[in-house]
């Protein structure tokens, strides 16, 4: 276990609320996300990682991300404990409108691992304004997901498909891309 690297490490966990779990958003793709979510936050906390949880807050009164639902609560999975981060953001991007780059610089954090929901959408931008920023970053792969979209002519495309070319797309250019496996491994 690299110490020094510990506390110059952060987990940050995007948007993993009830919504997704209590509506019907579609066919998702990851089975395993559950299951590697939990791996790497167990040992984040057990290995003194710094754990942050980022959850959205939406404008829109009818949006199961409203506060007040319990859809805008955190899955069991990833409900913060003892003094975890929590940063509560209003739009696809954990850092603008947030706390979340001036807390990471004021902790010493460079380097940030990135999982959650949605790959196409939060984890994604999340993770490529984090390059923008200058934080070298990871996004755990196996530990994020999306769902199926809509193409312009109304075609359906695949879950895995979308996830898979947004990873593409963040590869080397904004972030190391890393399964759970690889992240277990690193410290």
């Amino acid at each position: 276990m690299n110490n020094e690297l510990t506390k110059k490490t952060a987990l940050v966990i995007i948007d993993v609320q009830k919504a997704w779990i209590l509506n019907n958003w579609g066919k998702r793709n990851n089975p395993q996300f559950e299951r590697n979510l939990k791996a790497i936050i167990e040992f984040s906390r057990e290995n003194g990682i710094e754990v942050i949880h980022v959850r959205h807050l939406s404008y829109n009164e009818n949006s199961p991300f409203r506060e007040g639902k319990e859809s805008f609560e955190f899955q069991d999975i990833a409900i913060p404990i003892g003094n975890e981060k929590i940063v509560t953001k209003r739009v696809n991007i954990a850092f603008i409108g947030t706390d979340l780059d001036v807390y990471c610089r004021m902790k010493g954090i460079k380097t940030l691992f990135l999982a959650g929901i949605t790959t196409d959408y939060c984890v994604s931008t999340s993770a490529r304004m984090a390059g923008n920023l200058g934080f070298e970053n990871y996004v755990v792969e196996d530990a994020c997901y999306t769902f199926d979209r809509i193409g312009k002519f109304g075609e359906v495309i695949a879950a895995q498909t979308v996830h898979d070319v947004n990873i593409a797309s963040l590869r080397e250019e904004f972030s190391e891309i890393i399964g759970t496996d690889e992240f277990l491994k690193l410290f």
